[in-house]
């Protein structure tokens, strides 16, 4: 046998092993069925900027009618002259500012009509800000917190589900909490549900994951997140025993059950309950401090409470509950089902699980956060998990070996190169400080070296990539400090000599970079002078951040009007969320990110302990290639109108 037939037959099997993968990487993921998402704010000038969706589902060719109806019984006016098919916005600037004016689009497909939008209402004597309100029934003492979004009652608009925090304690500190609390409400501020979690859960960032998500394809969100003895469901029912205090003298919780529920969208009722995976000891129900050590590397709950979690379709096709423990020392995720009213164990992986020896290469390699997307190409979710990635089956994918880390970013960060990067900080003074790695195979393409300056001791607590500079192709990155100066283009060449504010980031002005987030403001980056120019202050609008020195919004994500994203703060009051919405014309149209499955997946884990931004599965930026058309299949209309 020649070598060219060996070369040939090894290209048939390749390519049978590609038509074999075949069906799950064409597989339609199941996603959310989203309306139009109209909204109306008044510009400064008096005119009315308003937005609606683009969805992941419509034809290329599909164009828009938008129409005000200023007066009741009267027909609605319709504003554009010719169908918009190069924007989804619209600047109306003949609105009576002394009427209600109520807007709607019709899709428009081969010159006919399609069914209108659900409509959006701007009130008569509608002031100029940039923001909707939506009325809060916040607890005393409680302050809202982390945010996440999610479509509760099938009615193809998200409802917002919040965490009000009371007194809390990070996993180092010794002190009892107040019980966590969880609130849905609509845009409007009906509340539909409140879950008080007990005292047996503790307060603050590391110990309350919660996901909004709809896993079992009935249109309907459901909410998921950690419980114990005492939790109370939106319906006042109590899980486990309602008397039991598992609080120690130093008011850690390290025994009695712990539990996973999930909670039905719309009306905060628990559908089922388990016993959370893995348990604080393999054996031990209630462990003790040298047990705990010896599993967690520490006998007071501070490693061993650590805790993520993400949704992720596994299959390729239906969303997956994963939740996590450790990622200091000991390593554990567990994959869940729920599906048929029934919640179901897929896999666990642990870093201790001696029957698989190279597990241990995967401990301690975890982050205060995480992400997900298909970064082998079969169509199928891995799970980012800081230095390491877990593949869809639940086996390990690879480790770098690079340890802990405080923040990270998922996405097609250097167009240049097939596939998805990531780019992270290690938390400690090492040569990896900042670097940059192939996403598929964890390949580390470069890295600087953090340097102490003498007074921190664990190396960089921030670092970001976001691509907000046309003169390089792809994402740049930066380092809060630990002696990484100034900023790097993608492939790692220092390009400025300082850099912006090191937290989050925002499409928001209508070009294609991006704007950087922080506490209550949003910049713009001026390249070409190295500085930040404000566009937005929300706090000359009331607003406060979140997360002490992390001050970050509620939540970001692009829940209405075209593709760009809305920012949430609280109030400083605590009595109001406040949706800000760009009134900022755009030249570009592009499907709305929450149908794009590594954004989407990116709004559910944001809330998860250190918050970060979301970003795209594609590249965008100056010079992007056409955003791929997302394989989606959205899930059944409900009757959610009919049961209301």
């Amino acid at each position: 046998m020649t070598n060219t037939t060996i070369k040939t037959m090894a290209a048939l099997a390749a390519g049978m092993m590609l038509l074999l993968s075949a069906p799950a990487s064409a597989a339609q993921r199941q996603m959310e069925r989203l309306g139009r998402g109209v909204v109306a704010v008044r510009q400064d000038t008096g005119a009315v900027f308003v937005g609606w969706r683009l969805l992941g589902t419509d034809p290329d060719a599909v164009a828009f009618n938008l129409y005000r109806r200023s007066e009741s019984g009267k027909a609605p006016v319709k504003l554009n002259k010719a169908p918009i098919a190069d924007v989804t916005s619209f600047v109306d600037s003949t609105a009576k500012p002394d009427a209600p004016n109520m807007y709607f689009v019709r899709p428009v497909l081969n010159g006919k009509e399609q069914a209108a939008s659900a409509p959006f209402t701007l009130p008569a004597n509608a002031p100029a800000k940039p923001f909707l309100s939506v009325p809060l029934q916040t607890p005393d003492g409680y302050t809202p917190g982390d945010g996440s979004v999610g479509d509760l009652d099938g009615d193809g608009e998200y409802e917002i589900i919040v965490h009000q925090t009371g007194r809390g304690r990070d996993n180092s500190q010794n002190g009892e909490t107040d019980p966590p609390i969880l609130e849905a409400y609509k845009l409007n501020g009906a509340r539909l549900w409140r879950i008080n979690l007990g005292k047996n859960i503790r307060q603050g960032a590391h110990y309350t994951q919660f996901l909004v998500y709809d896993f079992d394809g009935d249109g309907r969100a459901e909410m998921v997140c950690k419980t114990a003895d005492g939790t109370v469901d939106g319906q006042g029912k109590v899980i486990g025993n309602p008397a039991a205090d598992h609080r120690n003298e130093s008011g850690r919780i390290l025994a009695g059950p712990e539990f996973l529920t999930v909670f039905d969208g719309r009306t905060g009722k628990a559908l089922a309950t388990t016993d959370y995976i893995p348990a604080r000891h393999p054996t031990t129900p209630n462990p003790t401090g040298d047990e705990l050590k010896a599993v967690w590397g520490d006998g007071y709950g501070n490693r061993g409470d650590r805790f993520l979690a993400c949704v992720a379709y596994l299959d390729g096709v239906r969303p997956s509950i994963v939740m996590c423990r450790g990622y200091y020392t000991r390593t554990v995720l567990a994959a869940w089902n729920w599906r048929n009213g029934k919640l179901t164990n897929v896999w666990t992986f642990d870093s201790d699980d001696r029957s698989k020896p190279g597990n241990a290469a995967y401990a301690g390699q975890g982050n205060h956060n995480l992400s997900v997307g298909d970064v082998d190409g079969d169509g199928k979710d891995e799970i980012v998990y800081g230095g390491m990635t877990v593949d869809d089956n639940g086996q390990g994918l690879y480790s770098t070996g690079l340890g802990h880390g405080d923040a990270m970013h998922l996405s097609d960060l250097d167009p240049t190169r097939p596939g998805l990067e990531v780019f992270r900080i290690q938390e400690r003074f090492d040569d990896a400080g900042a670097h940059l790695f192939d996403a598929r195979t964890g390949q580390v393409l470069w890295k600087k070296p953090s340097v102490s300056a003498g007074g921190d001791g664990e190396g960089p607590g921030r670092g970001l990539a976001l691509d907000i500079d046309p003169r390089y192709p792809g994402f740049e990155c930066w380092v809060a400090g630990a002696g990484i100066r100034g900023l790097f283009d993608v492939k790692g060449n220092r390009i400025a000599e300082t850099a912006p504010t090191c937290n989050m980031g925002v499409y928001w002005d209508g070009d294609l970079l991006s704007e950087i987030l922080s506490g209550t403001t949003i910049d713009k980056w001026d390249y070409a002078n190295a500085k930040s120019v404000p566009l937005l202050s929300a706090g000359e609008h009331g607003c406060a951040s979140n997360n002490g020195t992390k001050a970050n919004p509620v939540l970001s994500a692009d829940i209405l009007g075209d593709w760009r994203e809305e920012v949430i703060w609280r109030s400083a009051d605590n009595k109001e969320l406040r949706i800000f919405t760009t009134t900022i014309p755009t030249r570009h149209r592009f499907y709305t990110f929450m149908h794009d499955p590594i954004y989407r997946l990116g709004i559910a884990w944001q809330n998860v302990a250190y918050n970060q931004p979301p970003h795209t599965g594609f590249y965008v930026g100056p010079g992007m290639k056409k955003p791929p058309r997302p394989s989606i299949a959205t899930t059944p209309a409900t009757r959610a109108a009919a049961d209301r």
